[in-house]
């Protein structure tokens, strides 16, 4: 559901904080603590006449530190928007001062959780060029100060920071949405994320609460050990299917979930320049991507899902963006046909499959061997031990295919005005680097591929992060010197503009 608009004030001169309820949202996450610390100080006070009152006292006393810190840290944190700059203070013992120019600043993104929702708070992150996403962060203002921020600092990126402007930059209403994720593609989005983290939050649950409470691990272990002989006494084909099926299901419904948390009301729109995308059921997030910050475009599609015609669309900004790969996704599950028009207002060229060139065969043998030889290895070794260890080498049949299918899924080309490569078995990536974009070439090669000739050419854009971009592997050594030679020139025509 869209925010309704709201009333933005006047600037006032000087220094800002955030928002007084600033104090509140920093202190809530010190109160577990509190709460934890009531069976250690029972124990310390067992037996005694003034239990309570000594219990209510280290409470108190707890929870007034929690909040004075919070205060403290609210008390030493401003904010000021100047006409050439963004300036941040912060700091209780040694203070820091950041200044942002206005110049540098790319856009600013509003993001607001369950908790802000419900009080009418906002975080405001401000986006550069430099990848560093704790730049410029306001973790804590009111919603009508977040839009006037927002409008503001573009205003004065853009030269046009007016009263009038202010007032109205923000929520255009009328923007066009490009793509929306419906209710029941999203619940069918979320069938393809299974997953089975929810076990690990289980036992991570179970340990952090053993530790808390004092709980008898050994005992329960013990008890455990009890069931888990019964039911193998007991073991059958339905018992192990039945186990079998509530895993999975399990593990379904965890990926439907955080499917729907993540992308909830999932909107895309684009209007001067800017897409805007809104998403979350209890975290709520709108992000914002100028078009001259996009460096690249990914388009992603899954192992069984993008052989049903599903895929998504990624792209790397100057700012980069809280992923670790610094992408922003600004299509998670659309077709086709719905990606394309999307690819255009992006300021990207299409895609072109039919004239891509074939990394080395040699790409084949090094999968083969760092997939499939050394693992089996060591399951060899660790099943001479333990027999039924040898009973996992089943396993290895997946590694084997994908390292028999790599060099076929991976190949590249140089296109009229950008850099194409797509890699990728079981999750298929289509990288367009504009040549203009390309911050470095790097050719590679370790001791493997020295004794096998081959090379690899590393390709980065600003803002990105992360091993998965789009680099080329296993080239023939004289092939990848020609490429990197080839990329270079490609990439200082492009900077150079039309002669």
């Amino acid at each position: 559901m869209t925010d309704p608009p709201v009333a933005l004030p006047a600037e006032a001169p000087g220094p800002r904080r955030l928002d007084p309820r600033t104090i509140l949202v920093r202190a809530l996450p010190g109160l577990p603590s509190a709460i934890f610390a009531v069976p250690v100080v029972l124990t310390a006070v067992r037996g005694g006449a003034s239990t309570v009152a000594v219990v209510g006292t280290i409470l108190t006393l707890i929870l007034g530190v929690i909040v004075g810190v919070s205060w403290l840290r609210w008390s030493r944190f401003t904010y000021e928007v100047r006409p050439d700059q963004l300036l941040i203070s912060q700091g209780l013992f040694q203070r820091t001062r950041r200044s942002i120019p206005v110049e540098r600043i790319q856009d600013v993104s509003i993001n607001r959780t369950l908790l802000a929702r419900l009080i009418g708070l906002a975080e405001v992150r401000i986006e550069t060029g430099g990848g560093d996403k704790d730049e410029g962060r306001l973790d804590s203002v009111s919603l009508a100060e977040a839009h006037r921020l927002r409008a503001l600092l573009r205003g004065l990126g853009r030269g046009e920071a007016t009263e009038s402007s202010v007032e109205t930059a923000d929520h255009d209403l009328s923007e066009p949405v490009l793509y929306r994720l419906g209710v029941a593609r999203l619940l069918y989005f979320g069938v393809f994320n299974f997953s089975l983290l929810w076990i690990a939050a289980i036992l991570a649950a179970g340990q952090y609460a053993g530790q808390g409470l004092g709980l008898d691990w050994e005992r329960w272990s013990e008890v455990l050990g009890l069931v888990e002989r019964e039911v193998a006494a007991r073991a059958s084909l339905g018992l192990f299917l039945g186990v079998t099926g509530s895993v999975l299901a399990l593990g379904l419904l965890a990926g439907v979930g955080r499917t729907i948390l993540r992308f909830y009301d999932f909107r895309l729109s684009f209007a001067e320049g800017r897409f805007r995308y809104s998403r979350g059921l209890l975290t709520r997030a709108e992000i914002v991507v100028a078009q001259r910050q996009i460096q690249l475009g990914l388009v992603e599609r899954g192992g069984l899902s993008g052989r049903l015609g599903w895929c998504a669309f990624k792209v790397q900004t100057l700012g980069g963006s809280d992923h670790v790969s610094g992408r922003q996704e600004l299509v998670p599950f659309a077709r086709p046909w719905q990606i394309e028009p999307l690819v255009a207002l992006a300021g990207l060229p299409p895609f072109e499959p039919a004239g891509l060139t074939r990394v080395s065969g040699w790409h084949t043998e090094r999968g083969l061997i760092g997939f499939v030889a050394v693992p089996a290895v060591v399951l060899v070794g660790a099943a001479l031990m333990t027999p039924l260890v040898g009973l996992l080498g089943v396993f290895l049949l997946v590694p084997l295919i994908v390292a028999l299918s790599r060099q076929r899924c991976h190949r590249y080309g140089l296109a009229e005005t950008s850099l194409q490569v797509t890699r990728g078995v079981l999750k298929q990536r289509d990288w367009t680097v504009p040549f203009g974009n390309i911050q470095s070439v790097t050719l590679r090669r370790g001791p493997l591929q020295r004794a096998m000739g081959i090379a690899s050419v590393r390709i980065d854009t600003a803002g990105g992060s992360g091993l998965n971009g789009p680099h080329i592997h296993d080239l023939e050594a004289g092939r990848a010197r020609a490429l990197v030679a080839a990329l270079i020139e490609c990439v200082d025509r492009a900077r150079a503009g039309p002669e």
